[in-house]
């Protein structure tokens, strides 16, 4: 059993429920995040139900669940969640598309990436200051230099940004920067990282590992709602299988698999599944088509010199063909495309 407090509780409504539940012959562990505190239950469930834990002050729910990922489970939170990311809503009627460069390179590479994604119809930023690579001899980002060129940029575009944090020691100044935090494929089981995500006071995205079961990444997710932050996105990016036509597999069935199992909206990455640029709008649309609460795919203005993944940003005719795509799909399936936030006005000249 698990009890979620309210914003507004006080550490006394905290410590009468861990009393109580002692006195009941049960466990309570406390974890206190940024936003809410949550207490676990371990002992007699029947036991628990006697004491009229929904009733104590401070009290904002109570579950009962089975599943091993008790926050994030559909099982007793049977409405989707909505994550707002500084305005903009990823879940619900939704379709939120979140567009822009692998990596950061420079400020006028990523400005002009940022205005193709806001025209191809994106309302978030996704562009990486840390980059986790394969080989330690690729490109691994800017580093803080490449957060103040995202904050820049949003600045000029009005675009929240969805950036990478790929070590615990670093959350903090990530989260000073960025709007949502992204934890990438490869740190999905990082507990640490995902613990410290959970305490930032930021929403998360969690790519699943490329070797994760739907079930590892419920719970890796549930690793940052037992920190008190349950505004996590899902992002479905392909998984690691014996074929080699595509840079992973895309899993379109997890779409549906998580949104079932959870209350966490699920999006996909095209651009990360197939690896080409040719099969990003193919995947895109499945996705949507499948359900999908949002995509996020690359762009960058001059693929060809890319630090980073170049052969899958998409350019050109493809941004074009994904605007169109974006504005008239979601639709026929009773979704709605998330408007882009209106650019922060420019300032005005003295003496004016």
């Amino acid at each position: 059993m698990v009890i979620v407090m309210a914003p507004e509780a006080t550490s006394d409504n905290i410590d009468t429920i861990v009393d109580l539940v002692a006195t009941a012959g049960g466990e309570a562990y406390v974890t206190r995040g940024v936003t809410r505190t949550i207490i676990g239950l371990v002992g007699d469930v029947q036991q628990f139900e006697t004491l009229d834990l929904s009733a104590m002050p401070g009290v904002s729910d109570v579950l009962r669940i089975s599943a091993p990922y008790k926050l994030v489970s559909r099982e007793n939170h049977v409405s989707r969640t909505v994550v707002s990311v500084a305005g903009v809503p990823i879940g619900g009627e939704n379709m939120t598309l979140i567009a822009g460069p692998c990596a950061v390179e420079t400020p006028e590479q990523t400005l002009e990436a940022a205005l193709m994604a806001r025209a191809a119809g994106a309302s978030l930023l996704r562009g990486g200051a840390y980059k986790p690579r394969t080989s330690p001899y690729a490109f691994q980002g800017l580093g803080e230099a490449g957060l103040k060129i995202l904050a820049d940029v949003r600045g000029e575009t009005g675009l929240p940004i969805v950036t990478e944090v790929v070590d615990a020691a670093d959350v903090e100044l990530v989260a000073s920067y960025a709007d949502m935090l992204q934890i990438g494929t490869r740190n999905m089981q990082n507990f640490a990282l995902l613990q410290a995500a959970g305490e930032a006071g930021r929403p998360v995205m969690l790519k699943r590992g490329m070797n994760a079961t739907i079930e590892e990444w419920l719970m890796a997710a549930e690793y940052i709602a037992q920190r008190g932050n349950l505004d996590i996105v899902l992002c479905e990016r392909g998984i690691r299988t014996f074929e080699k036509a595509t840079r992973n597999t895309l899993d379109i069935s997890a779409v549906p698999v998580a949104q079932k199992l959870s209350h966490l909206p699920v999006i996909v990455d095209p651009s990360h599944s197939g690896g080409k640029r040719d099969l990003v709008l193919p995947l895109s649309r499945a996705a949507i088509a499948v359900g999908a609460d949002g995509i996020i795919v690359d762009v960058h203005p001059t693929p060809e010199t890319a630090l980073c993944d170049g052969p899958q940003a998409l350019v050109g005719d493809d941004l074009a063909e994904l605007a169109d795509v974006v504005a008239t799909l979601p639709g026929m399936l009773g979704r709605t495309p998330t408007p882009a936030p209106a650019p922060a006005p420019a300032p005005i000249a003295a003496g004016v």
